[in-house]
């Protein structure tokens, strides 16, 4: 009898003291890791904010999107793609896609992997002027791809990496503005009447049913939905092609030759 009257004494104790606020509320405790060796005694600090990293990417943006660069141009061949039956020479010959950019590079020019660099300049200025994102379709092709995507077009300059086809993200149904953007770009700079300058190219052997327009550098066709569909470009919408016509840098004609479709690129 005498220990349950200790134990309800003990208990009414430890209740009053709780209500008389002996009990250190949670602001007021220390929370800390301790042992009993030496009584030493470790507080836990949390650890400090830091600010969000800064990547080097963040301040190459052209109208708010990622700046265009030789790595958007790469060969977008893929090894797992259906082959196709084509007819070559009268017989029917089975193609397959190639293992795309992981197995080769690009060009090679000085050593150096290599895009004309006046198709990366009119996608930016494209890109800055609508603030719209550039969708590349078919940059460049090994010739492997290029017949798989194309096979009627053996001469295509997608294979120097000189040819670009694109649309803009929310500007599809508006290809004709993005033309007159391309003209403008070389209104804004400098290089003589030559380049200034666009004529409309009059002969009927193109694949599109608008002029396409020329200066002494690019060459510009407007696609259109019904028009020029191959494999990088099955898509719905109308889309621009541009062909580089003059190496600035070299003062040469761009032109298509087997060696520099074929043997201009590594294999890994």
């Amino acid at each position: 009898m005498k220990y349950y009257l200790f134990a309800l004494t003990l208990f009414l104790s430890s209740c009053g003291s709780q209500e008389n606020g002996n009990v250190p509320s949670e602001e007021q405790t220390e929370y800390a890791i301790t042992r009993s060796h030496h009584e030493m005694h470790y507080s836990h600090n949390l650890p400090a904010k830091k600010p969000a990293p800064h990547y080097q990417w963040d301040e190459q943006l052209t109208g708010g999107h990622p700046q265009i660069t030789k790595e958007y141009f790469r060969c977008k061949g893929n090894p797992s793609n259906t082959p196709l039956t084509i007819i070559k020479d009268d017989k029917e010959e089975m193609i397959s896609d190639c293992a795309g950019c992981r197995k080769h590079s690009l060009p090679i020019r000085d050593k150096e992997e290599f895009v004309y660099p006046i198709l990366i300049d009119l996608l930016n200025y494209v890109q800055e002027k609508t603030e719209k994102k550039v969708i590349i379709t078919s940059g460049h092709r090994c010739p492997t791809h290029n017949t798989y995507v194309d096979p009627a077009n053996i001469y295509s300059k997608h294979m120097l990496a000189a040819e670009v086809t694109f649309y803009l993200d929310g500007m599809e149904q508006n290809p004709e503005h993005v033309v007159q953007l391309l003209l403008d770009y070389y209104t804004e700079h400098e290089g003589g009447t030559a380049y200034q300058n666009f004529k409309r190219y009059e002969k009927s052997d193109t694949n599109v049913s608008t002029q396409p327009w020329f200066n002494k550098e690019v060459y510009i066709k407007l696609v259109k939905a019904n028009e020029g569909r191959n494999f990088d470009n099955n898509h719905p919408y109308p889309y621009i092609d541009i062909q580089v016509r003059h190496d600035c840098s070299l003062d040469e004609r761009v032109t298509y030759s087997w060696a520099k479709a074929n043997r201009s690129f590594y294999t890994k």
